[in-house]
């Protein structure tokens, strides 16, 4: 999921962790600010994140989700890479599509209270929900390099019969293992990392004309429904522009 700037923050990852987690982020909202909804993008990924003195995971979304951040209520998270997240939390990825769900619903309570005690008395956050997935994974071992290459051509744009015959899967086993590892099938896979890169481009300053060429859109009409199918919202509310093309 994408995470809105205000007083929000990504930090280094862990070298041990890379491919792995895609971003640590944190969010230390000042207690003045009053309570705020924010919309989480879609993006291809599962995040665990610690926040009012527990832990959660968000799993991967097929569609904006707002959230309301309190006044005050610090987080700490990490953003797994497209498809990990459910291999190291030992879910399938189906099973969290679309939700937020208490870690004690997936691993033992006790041990959840442990973590989440030792994540809130933590002086340095970000490390210490590192060290929660390092441990996970001494357990669950890497996840399967299959799934980061599915990602990769999905990110490229590749064609899902392309990206099958390239694994030396039937499109049919494809789908499968994309269910397990990204909550979805391979095709709504591509759209969301297409979306997720036209995003990066207009945010960036792109041309919406330009961005729909770059991001792999029939055009900027497609891009059009696309963005709002996914985000809820017109590309310019997500880029804060009001002119633009």
């Amino acid at each position: 999921m994408c995470h809105p700037r205000r007083v929000y923050r990504e930090l280094a990852v862990a070298p041990e962790l890379a491919g792995v987690v895609d971003a640590v982020w944190v969010r230390d909202p000042p207690s003045g600010h009053p309570a705020a909804v924010h919309r989480i993008l879609p993006d291809g990924c599962t995040d665990l994140i610690w926040a009012a003195g527990g832990l959660l995971v968000a799993g991967p979304d097929t569609r904006a989700h707002l959230t309301t951040i309190a006044p005050g209520t610090p987080y700490a998270a990490v953003r797994f890479a497209p498809g990990a997240g459910p291999a190291v939390l030992g879910v399938p990825g189906q099973e969290l599509r679309d939700q937020r769900v208490p870690l004690d619903a997936l691993w033992p309570a006790g041990q959840v209270r442990r973590l989440a005690g030792q994540l809130s008395g933590a002086a340095d956050r970000a490390a210490a929900i590192q060290a929660v997935v390092r441990d996970r994974l001494a357990v669950t071992g890497p996840p399967d390099p299959v799934v980061a290459a599915v990602a990769s051509q999905q990110w490229a744009g590749d064609l899902v019969a392309a990206t099958a015959a390239a694994l030396g899967l039937s499109e049919r086993q494809l789908h499968r293992r994309c269910l397990a590892a990204f909550g979805y099938g391979p095709k709504l896979l591509a759209r969301i990392l297409r979306f997720r890169r036209a995003a990066g481009l207009a945010r960036a300053g792109v041309r919406f004309a330009e961005v729909a060429v770059a991001a792999g859109y029939a055009d900027q009409a497609h891009l059009a429904r696309e963005v709002r199918a996914l985000s809820g919202v017109p590309l310019r509310v997500l880029t804060g522009a009001d002119a633009a093309g």
